[in-house]
């Protein structure tokens, strides 16, 4: 779980405009660093599955997110994965 500062900072960073939750590049800043954490965590807890499984599910939620944007506007989502670092 995230704490409120650092939620509002990414919405800050990634929202289209102003209080902006819900669009799909705030979302998935908000699961990259859930994963981030999580994965963290997981590296200290290997027997953690419970968390494994969280983390899985997140994984594909976001691999979700950034299909859906990918194709429906494909110059938001190389801005995005650009940003975030992701698909090295």
């Amino acid at each position: 779980m995230l704490e409120k500062e650092k939620v509002t900072e990414l919405v800050e960073k990634y929202g289209r405009k102003e209080g902006d939750t819900g669009s799909v590049e705030v979302q998935v800043a908000i699961l990259t660093e859930q994963i981030n954490r999580l994965t963290e965590h997981l590296k200290l807890n290997k027997k953690d599955y419970s968390s494994s499984r969280g983390l899985m599910k997140m994984v594909g939620r976001r691999r979700k997110l950034l299909t859906y944007l990918r194709n429906h506007d494909v110059n938001r989502y190389r801005d995005l994965v650009a940003k975030l670092g992701l698909r090295k």
